[in-house]
């Protein structure tokens, strides 16, 4: 069952590398359970589909934000661990001061308009 059936689909951009790398900082996680915490952490609003998922984590990888290796999961599956590396805690600390300046401000518009 994918997860795009039950909330709505992550869409600004950005969010979404944002949010895995959020959820990364405090444990390693395989693709699924990353997908199911954000769902659960933003009280079933956020899905995040695995054609949008793995992607990203490729992209992360690429950009040496998360480090992954193979591991079995608790279902016995062959899964990919990721993890954050320290460029990837040194960009979320970056991301995260962005999105309250932006947030601040869009708060603002919708406030003073």
């Amino acid at each position: 069952m994918g997860m795009n059936d039950r909330g709505e689909s992550l869409s600004p951009a950005g969010a979404l590398p944002l949010l895995i790398l959020r959820v990364l900082q405090s444990e390693s996680l395989h693709g699924y359970a990353i997908a199911q915490r954000i769902h659960l952490l933003s009280r079933e609003v956020l899905a995040v589909e695995e054609g949008l998922l793995y992607p990203t984590l490729q992209k992360m990888l690429r950009k040496g934000w998360v480090e992954a290796e193979w591991g079995i999961s608790e279902t016995n599956r062959k899964v990919r661990f990721y993890r954050l590396t320290r460029p990837g805690r040194a960009h979320l600390d970056q991301e995260l001061a962005s999105y309250g300046r932006i947030t601040k401000a869009i708060q603002e518009v919708l406030r003073t308009a």
